[in-house]
């Protein structure tokens, strides 16, 4: 090789660029961050490649420098040309540079190698303050945007769809005008927002306030085994990002409650619900009914799962209108307590996010008034027939009026040393096996779920009582359930045992 030549896409490389430099400065708490990438022709040897961060401590300055260097290749439309002795030449697309940067970190000296599009940039990691003149480089590092003729436009292509007769040109206007809020970014959710992306919705918004676990790779493709320990929401939406720069993601790191529920319909024109909780199911439902919106629903249970569309918005049946009373979370085991196969979640997702397309796109064949429960072990399907409730007609849901107001305060996070030394009497309500597999340290009074709610005498006089399970589901659903038969000084433990670890 004789020399190397940079060319990159002017207005988003700069605007991917400094997005790439926010997200360093926040997720490792650095001081000051900057990237110049260097563009036109260089010799072998010359600089390429300026990182540089401020920072008190030297290992989140070096961190941060990798971090940048990574995702600069990963995202940023810069394309690397080599010229070879022999007279040829040969560009590569820096986009697929990075899905391996990580695995080969330690190497940026290789002599010919297509796959790494900086292999050959030098990567300077200052720990010092950064100069003007590096800030002044970073806004106008980026020189010559690529030819249409070299086929290197970084636009995102629509039209494997818009050639579909009922999708066009105008359905796309559609789409990027659309307002979409996905609430849940897990096994569900990162179908559904993979989806939407590539099929252009313009406005996406991310709800989870969950961290990703390493549990949760298998069937949550938008994460890597690095992201452990970050917010989904916020990782996602980088990734939506990456995938296509056209569209606008919000992220919202936070849980769906009473209280915000109905402000989240009122600035979109969706809401896909993607939770693995009743609580949050029916709060959705409720606040689509109120806000007089779509809401797409889907659950999964193992090999299974149902999918359904509240429609109020063309006097559609809603959840209430098969289960008036909202189903209690811990009598039906999520993913994390029943098991489940990683694709099962993403044939759910797929499903919602189609039924999205179509509901956005005003196609034919929309699941209204109808339930439709999908067996994967045997690939059955069935449909059943979900009419608005009769109690429901005159434009209004009598069974959703009145359900937005905050519940009561039922869970609290106290440690158990506290909550004893607090005089509440903790009972374990999980099976056997789980109790000696695991017994609470300090002791507990054992009752199983199953028998307590079948004898709620068994708590005797015990005034104020703390019920502790594994995850907090079960615990909140009996502790729900003892407050409906009078009991109003029983509390669950948010997030069982495994939060109190």
């Amino acid at each position: 090789m004789v020399r190397l030549e940079y060319e990159a896409y002017l207005t988003l490389a700069v605007r991917e660029g400094e997005r790439i430099i926010d997200e360093a400065v926040r997720r490792f708490g650095v001081s000051h961050a900057r990237c110049v990438h260097r563009v036109g022709s260089l010799a072998i040897g010359d600089l390429a490649v300026w990182v540089g961060v401020s920072s008190p401590h030297r290992g989140e300055a070096f961190a941060a420098c990798r971090y940048i260097i990574d995702e600069v290749k990963h995202r940023v439309p810069i394309w690397k040309k080599e010229h070879y002795v022999s007279g040829d030449s040969g560009w590569v697309n820096c986009e697929r540079c990075a899905a391996v940067a990580h695995d080969h970190a330690h190497d940026h000296t290789h002599d010919h190698d297509h796959d790494h599009g900086h292999d050959h940039a030098d990567v300077e990691a200052g720990l010092r303050g950064v100069s003007a003149s590096a800030e002044a480089a970073m806004s106008g590092a980026a020189a010559s945007a690529p030819s249409r003729e070299r086929g290197r436009q970084p636009e995102f292509d629509y039209s494997r769809q818009t050639i579909l007769p009922e999708v066009g040109l105008a359905g796309q206007a559609k789409l990027a005008a659309a307002r979409v809020l996905v609430v849940g970014a897990g096994g569900l959710g990162c179908p559904v927002l993979q989806y939407l992306a590539g099929a252009g919705v313009g406005h996406l918004t991310i709800l989870d306030g969950d961290r990703i676990e390493a549990s949760n790779l298998h069937r949550q493709p938008l994460y890597a085994l690095a992201d452990v320990g970050r917010w989904k929401a916020e990782v996602a939406a980088e990734r939506l990002r990456a995938q296509n720069p056209a569209i606008d993601v919000e992220s919202e790191v936070q849980t769906l409650d009473a209280g915000n529920a109905d402000r989240w319909f009122r600035h979109h024109d969706l809401v896909i619900d993607c939770t693995d909780n009743f609580r949050a199911k029916f709060l959705l439902n409720d606040a689509a009914v109120r806000a007089g919106k779509p809401a797409i629903f889907a659950s999964i249970h193992q090999y299974e799962g149902q999918l359904q569309v509240t429609r109020p918005d063309r006097g559609g049946s809603c959840l209430r209108c098969v289960w008036p009373d909202a189903l209690k979370d811990g009598v039906v085991g999520n993913c994390r307590e029943s098991g489940v196969l990683g694709a099962v979640p993403a044939v759910l997702g797929s499903l919602q996010a189609v039924e999205a397309l179509k509901l956005l796109l005003d196609l034919p064949g929309q699941l209204t008034d109808t339930i439709l429960l999908v067996n994967l072990l045997d690939l059955t399907q069935r449909r059943i027939r979900a009419p608005r409730a009769a109690d429901c007609s005159g434009g209004t849901c009598a069974r959703c009026a009145g359900t937005g107001a905050p519940a009561a305060r039922i869970e609290i996070d106290t440690p158990l040393a506290a909550a004893r030394s607090e005089g509440l009497i903790i009972v374990d309500i999980r099976d056997d096996d789980e109790v000696a597999a695991q017994p609470i340290a300090g002791g507990a009074l054992h009752i199983p779920m199953n028998r307590l709610l079948a004898e709620p005498d068994l708590l005797g006089t015990h005034d104020r009582v703390l019920l502790v399970c594994s995850r907090g589901l079960r615990s909140l659903a009996a502790a729900e359930k003892l407050r409906d038969e009078g009991r109003s000084t029983v509390w669950s433990l948010r997030g069982g045992l495994a939060a109190q670890r």
